[in-house]
């Protein structure tokens, strides 16, 4: 009777699942990695550096496949990953578009239409100029723009570039004519061909330019000098910049680096790009991505990254009304 009992139990232990076994998930086929944005961006970048670290060291089984939908200031790929209800094999990464590109265009989209999944960085701005300008300063830069308006180079309109280019004018009273370009990696080259006298990029965006020595950095618009050392020319280092505030310039902006997935996945679902964006960020390569690019390294998810949003789409809704940048305005 006894080894008939044990028998039995054995038996259901052997057909019962496990939990963790029961709430594992995995893709099953490509997996498509939106980039809301043009090539040679920020946020293409990142991209392209994940799939590189997720194909090279065996994260997944199935493959990853980065497509940029820049069309409509990344309205293409919103209103795409929206419509891609339940579908687990797409996944976007976004910049502050998630929350400009809404209000700027009034398109039937909101960030509560995705499901977040995790915060990877949040991203520098840094004033920049042609390194042959004769401004080295932000206050000679300014003078300079009192005397003669110059152009300033951006990523698309009404987003992150241009709210940022009109926070400078609002600090200082020194107007722009502001260009629009498709991507970062335009912006950048743009001012290296002398086609606009100042950008606002990402700091990865320029920083090979730097690198060259056709770019020069002016300020960074954070609360803080940028934290990495390293020299990254003969003889400056992320650190070496000023913060705008610290040079006259009374004006700090950061920028998401986040993904997100389809409406109406599972949490098991969600939780395999948790713990595979974790193991990315674990990585050598992904590692001298932030210090290359000089991330702010800050990364969440849950329920703090869904309070993080809910506060920034109310700051951008501030930032955009003061700009004039409201759609219908």
């Amino acid at each position: 009777m006894r080894r008939a009992v044990l028998a039995v139990a054995a038996a259901a232990l052997v057909s019962m699942p496990t939990t963790a076994g029961a709430q594992r998930w995995e893709p099953t086929r490509p997996v498509q990695f939106v980039v809301p944005a043009g090539t040679g961006g920020g946020a293409d970048q990142m991209a392209r550096m994940i799939q590189g670290i997720v194909s090279k060291n065996n994260l997944m089984r199935q493959p990853m496949v980065v497509v940029n939908k820049a069309g409509g200031a990344g309205a293409e790929a919103f209103l795409e990953m929206k419509g891609a209800r339940g579908n687990p094999h797409t996944i976007v990464i976004t910049l502050s578009n998630l929350f400009t590109t809404p209000l700027a265009t009034g398109i039937p989209f909101n960030w509560r239409d995705l499901t977040p999944v995790k915060m990877l960085a949040l991203d520098e701005f840094v004033l920049w100029v042609n390194a042959e300008a004769p401004y080295t300063t932000v206050s000679a830069f300014l003078e300079a723009g009192r005397a003669n308006r110059l152009r300033m180079g951006g990523t698309g309109s009404r987003q992150e570039d241009q709210i940022v280019t009109a926070a400078i004018t609002k600090a200082s009273g020194v107007p722009f004519t502001y260009i629009p370009y498709r991507g970062g990696g335009e912006v950048a080259v743009n001012l290296v061909g002398k086609h606009v006298e100042a950008t606002v990029n990402n700091p990865i965006e320029a920083v090979t330019h730097w690198r060259s020595g056709t770019l020069r950095p002016l300020c960074v618009f954070d609360s803080r000098r940028l934290p990495v050392t390293d020299k990254m020319t003969e003889t400056q280092a992320w650190s070496d910049i000023p913060t705008c505030r610290e040079s006259g310039l009374d004006v700090e902006y950061l920028m998401l680096r986040g993904i997100f997935m389809a409406p109406g996945v599972t949490q098991a679902q969600v939780n395999f790009y948790i713990e595979l964006l974790e193991k990315v960020r674990q990585t050598p390569d992904w590692q001298e991505l932030m210090r290359q690019g000089a991330f702010n390294t800050t990364a969440i998810s849950g329920p703090e990254f869904v309070t993080w949003l809910t506060r920034e789409e109310e700051r951008h809704r501030t930032l955009m009304t003061e700009a004039g940048f409201l759609a219908g305005r």
